[in-house]
């Protein structure tokens, strides 16, 4: 007699949690979706916000329930959405991170170079849908908006998604920054569809205002802080170091799927090798890399022993902020005093002095709208609806850039 997978989980930002359905079931059980319990949510912003620990599992688990939320509350308003459609998309939605490594977004680019979380997910999809004989074909064609209800891919993916909603109720709720609460209810209820596009019905739009300030908040007070910017920068310094010890001939310890991936770089053909690659992939969690900034702050190399010194010991570098690029001059002088201060040399420096830039757009009104649904039936843009939300600020791109240096107090060591 088949396993019954009719469970009920609590969570805490949502309360109880149905797993709608027998499949989905089978695929929290997945080794694959496991994995994910050991993958946080906010990489490294833990170190500013304590309770920020929470996991891509959790994440996942919560858009799933609020897409059952979302489902119904179509269904109520008369829109056609077949059992084979409701679970294809809920499977969707609970694999859509799936292809997230250690510490989330902090090392996208650092550990399966040139290849995006999305492309990890896909892949991991296709994989898992072998293993399940072809029961996740229409999940992932809803997953590549290849289905012809274009507003089942909106649920998973666009300017209003379940995905969003969910990040933004748990992130606040666990970094304790009550600015980005929305009013999920409301808003879930307010969804409508016309012409097979998600809208929401004008009743809604305070709820819709509330939600893009909260996002834009949440990017600069949590995704974007300060600190949280110059740690992770240190992360990525880490491994760009990590992996020039090992083509040198640096002994340093790593895990053996770790060094498959320092070792390596798919820009090009890795498609051809998608078999090592998941298998390998699924292999890494948060825990590979902490065990290995453990050892690595031991290494005999003195660029590599320091920043994981720093990041280990939460001496973080020191980061300045500005509206304008920091100008060349600048950031050559401040490299100069660093060597001398530190007495190390330019090329050791460039590791600890770092210039770059990070972005937030709340919203982008050229790409997926999202529109407003007035008594008469017309359709509005929510940035041409809204008395509140400035075009300007919610429509563009908001730009900051910064430079990190270490702190005049910390001692290297040598």
């Amino acid at each position: 007699m088949k396993k019954s997978l009719k469970k009920i989980i609590n969570d805490p930002v949502h309360g109880f949690i149905d797993i709608p359905n027998h499949l989905g079931g089978e695929l929290i059980e997945h080794r694959y979706f496991q994995r994910l319990r050991g993958v946080k949510q906010l990489g490294l912003t833990h170190l500013v916000y304590p309770g920020a620990v929470h996991s891509r599992f959790q994440h996942a688990l919560g858009a799933m329930h609020l897409m059952k939320l979302a489902i119904d509350a179509l269904r109520s308003k008369n829109h056609e959405i077949t059992e084979q459609e409701e679970e294809a998309t809920i499977c969707a939605i609970l694999l859509h991170d799936i292809g997230h490594g250690p510490f989330s977004h902090a090392l996208e680019f650092s550990i399966a170079e040139g290849i995006s979380h999305e492309d990890l997910s896909l892949m991991m999809m296709n994989r898992m849908n072998l293993e399940f004989d072809g029961k996740l074909t229409l999940a992932i064609q809803i997953f590549k908006n290849e289905y012809p209800k274009h507003f089942l891919h909106q649920l998973i993916s666009s300017q209003l998604d379940v995905d969003r909603l969910d990040y933004l109720s748990r992130d606040s709720f666990f970094t304790g920054v009550v600015e980005g609460a929305v009013g999920l209810d409301r808003i879930i209820k307010m969804l409508e569809i016309v012409d097979d596009e998600l809208v929401v019905e004008g009743k809604g739009i305070y709820s819709i205002e509330k939600f893009l300030i909260a996002r834009r908040l949440m990017y600069w007070q949590v995704y974007l802080h300060k600190t949280v910017v110059a740690a992770e920068q240190l992360l990525i310094q880490i491994f760009k170091r990590a992996k020039e010890c090992i083509k040198s001939g640096i002994p340093i310890y790593t895990t053996p799927t770790l060094l498959y991936f320092l070792n390596k770089t798919f820009e090009e053909g890795y498609h051809s090798n998608n078999d090592e690659l998941i298998d390998r992939f699924v292999q890494l969690d948060d825990s590979d890399i902490i065990v290995c900034l453990k050892e690595w702050e031991r290494s005999g190399d003195f660029i590599l022993k320091n920043l994981c010194a720093m990041l280990n010991s939460r001496n973080i570098l020191k980061i300045e902020i500005g509206k304008l690029p920091f100008e060349t001059e600048k950031v050559t002088t401040k490299t100069g005093e660093i060597c001398q201060q530190f007495h190390i040399d330019a090329k050791t420096a460039s590791y600890f002095v770092l210039s770059n830039e990070v972005s937030n757009k709340a919203y982008s009104p050229k790409s997926q709208s999202i529109k407003i649904l007035d008594k008469k039936g017309k359709l509005e843009d929510i940035d041409i609806a809204s008395d509140v939300l400035n075009s300007a600020a919610f429509g563009g791109v908001t730009t900051k850039y910064f430079l990190c240096y270490p702190k005049s107090n910390y001692e290297f060591k040598f």
